[in-house]
């Protein structure tokens, strides 16, 4: 037993200290993961549990100028983020096909490595999108794919500028930083108010423009498996890519429950109220009628000749209880027992 311990711990010791990048083993955070996994896991806690707990016999925060500047920052570190990636590779001479890590002691290469572990520390800075939304009480922006997101992202990160801070996954941080510009310059005209919101009709677009971002990660990282003549280490090309693809997933569930079920919600709605409203006739679409049957009056209103529902009963007979039945809006009949009364 002791035996197959000592061997674990050689192991991982040989891991952290023999096949690490030397340049990046001195950097903040970077001896060994289990700092970084710890601020994660406190992070979730915080925002889901601590965090609410703390919050619940207090009034929202009211932080409007602190979000401003706030996301200001935001978009000026990632683009320098954006200028460093595309300055240092993606937009300079880097090979889109297949690039290794230039692992030299050159002046481009330590600039890149410490552009990775810039990259890495943004993941946390990030964290505070959440605290902001649990200090404004804004519990329904605190949701499972958010808290995913944010959480996992450090830890995922410390493992390239660990070992692979340059080359090929680094495209994922050259899209990353750009797509987060846009996003932070959202919300920073989100935070100044309504007289700016009501010009910010394009918030499904960023979900899009994520989505996207994970398809070319997931494309740019499994065309190595076809062929990888610059010798990149093809574990993290699949590391990169089950990841972008975890998350294109959960992106793409976000973004048909946010929007494409809400506005089909939405449009039927309003055109039950314009039914109503109209009494029952607007463009064909709803129609209401009143149905005699044993002597009570139902009004039902019919939704593209099929769903029907009642929505008023009124009697012409003396109170005596009636059975009659409902078609449901899924289509079910059910039949409901009513006491009705004389109508004088």
């Amino acid at each position: 037993m002791m035996d197959y311990i000592s061997s674990i711990y050689d192991y991982w010791r040989d891991l952290m200290e023999n096949k690490a990048d030397p340049r990046t083993k001195d950097y903040p955070l970077m001896s060994s993961p289990f700092p970084t996994i710890a601020i994660c896991l406190s992070y979730a806690y915080f925002v889901k549990v601590l965090g609410p707990k703390l919050m619940e016999n207090r009034k929202p925060f009211q932080l409007r100028t602190v979000l401003v500047v706030y996301n200001f920052a935001q978009v000026l570190f990632s683009a320098w983020l954006f200028y460093e990636a595309s300055l240092n590779g993606w937009l300079n001479g880097y090979n889109f096909r297949c690039e290794p890590v230039d692992y030299s002691y050159t002046p481009e290469a330590l600039r890149t490595a410490r552009g990775c572990w810039w990259y890495f520390f943004s993941k946390f800075t990030e964290f505070f999108d959440t605290f902001f939304f649990v200090m404004r009480k804004r519990y329904d922006q605190v949701s499972t794919l958010h808290v995913i997101h944010h959480g996992i992202m450090p830890f995922s990160v410390w493992w390239g500028v660990k070992y692979t801070p340059g080359g090929h996954s680094t495209f994922f941080g050259f899209l990353n930083t750009f797509v987060h510009i846009v996003m932070y310059t959202y919300y920073m005209l989100a935070a100044m108010g309504p007289k700016v919101q009501k010009y910010l009709w394009w918030k499904k677009y960023l979900t899009l423009l994520q989505m996207v971002q994970f398809v070319l990660v997931m494309v740019h990282s499994f065309q190595l498996f076809f062929k990888n003549d610059c010798n990149y280490p093809i574990g993290f090309a699949y590391f990169i890519g089950a990841h972008a693809l975890m998350f294109y997933f959960l992106f793409t569930n976000f973004y048909k429950t946010r929007y494409l079920n809400s506005e089909k919600n939405k449009a039927v709605a309003a055109a039950a109220a314009a039914g109503l409203k109209n009494n029952g006739h607007p463009n064909g679409i709803l129609k209401s009628s009143l149905l005699q049957q044993n002597g009570n009056i139902a009004k039902y209103t019919e939704i593209n000749g099929n769903t029907k529902f009642a929505s008023t009963m009124t009697t012409l007979a003396a109170t005596t209880p009636t059975t009659g039945s409902v078609t449901t809006p899924n289509g079910n009949v059910t039949r409901q027992r009513i006491h009705a009364s004389t109508d004088n």
